[in-house]
Parts: C-alpha cells; structure tokens; sequence
C-alpha cells in the first residue's frame, strides 16, 4: 500500500472523529470558548468554502459532492505517478485527499459538512471550519511551496 494513502486515511479518521465529538458535545451554534480567539461552535455548511451557495436549494450537494470525488480520484491517480523523493508533494496531496473525502462522507451522509473550530480576533470572526479544511488548505500551500519553489530545482 503507498504509505501517502495512509496518511490521507490518518486525516480522514481524525476529521471523522473530530465531526463525531462535536455533535455529541456541541449544541448547534453555542460557542464554547477554548482561548481568547478560540472557540468550538457546532455549524452545518451546505456549500462550499465560506458557505458559497449554501442557500442554493439542495442542489449544491451533489455538485460539490461531484467535485470531490473527481478530485479525489485525480490526487490517487496522481499519488500513483509520482516518482523519486517527491516526499513534500505526495505529502501534500495525501493531506488534500484525506480532507477532501472528509468533507464528502459528510456531505454524501448528512447533505452539509459538520463545522466546528471557530477561531476570532475581537468583531473579527473567521468562518467556521473543521480538520479536513485544515487537511486541504496545509496541502495545497504544500502543492503549491514544491511547484513554485522546490520542481524546478528537481528538473
């Protein structure tokens, strides 16, 4: 088994798991404070990032959920190409992957993706979001750092 599906299936747990206590903890969209800018509060997001067309009508779901699993079945595929020490990009994807099917099974399941870090500083409130947004965005600033910055030195 390629060890980068492994770790896809370590961030997959870990936002599953993460969903699971917040709904049995949290009460919908009660905060519960962790730090000075730090709070749990349990949301339900039926778009995509900062809920774009979360009031589209229900259709959004199966679009989104499309998408994913094209993505998804694009970073396996691609996971299975890369060659050599490309360790910092298979890395990346894997934490893509791991987030992206996070968000799926969520939406395939319930119809919207489970939320729940909600972190602020004073009026300023970023949007809520969970480990396998965490997953996508440290991946693809990965994708990104080893094609701008580390490919070219590897050709």
């Amino acid at each position: 088994m390629n060890p980068w599906i492994g770790l896809a299936f370590v961030v997959l747990l870990l936002d599953q798991a993460s969903k699971l206590a917040a709904e049995y903890w949290l009460v919908y969209h009660q905060s519960v404070a962790l730090l000075p800018v730090l709070n749990l509060t349990l949301s339900y997001n039926p778009g995509a990032a900062f809920s774009f067309l979360g009031e589209a009508g229900g259709w959004q779901r199966w679009f989104f959920s499309a998408i994913a699993l094209g993505v998804s079945l694009y970073i396996l595929w691609w996971l299975h190409q890369i060659r050599g020490r490309r360790h910092f990009l298979a890395c990346g994807l894997a934490l893509v992957l791991g987030g992206a099917v996070g968000n799926l099974i969520d939406r395939l399941v319930h119809g919207y993706v489970i939320d729940f870090i909600h972190v602020y500083w004073r009026d300023w409130h970023y949007p809520i979001f969970n480990v396998a947004d965490i997953g996508i965005t440290v991946g693809v600033v990965m994708v990104m750092v080893y094609m701008i910055f580390l490919e070219p030195k590897q050709a």
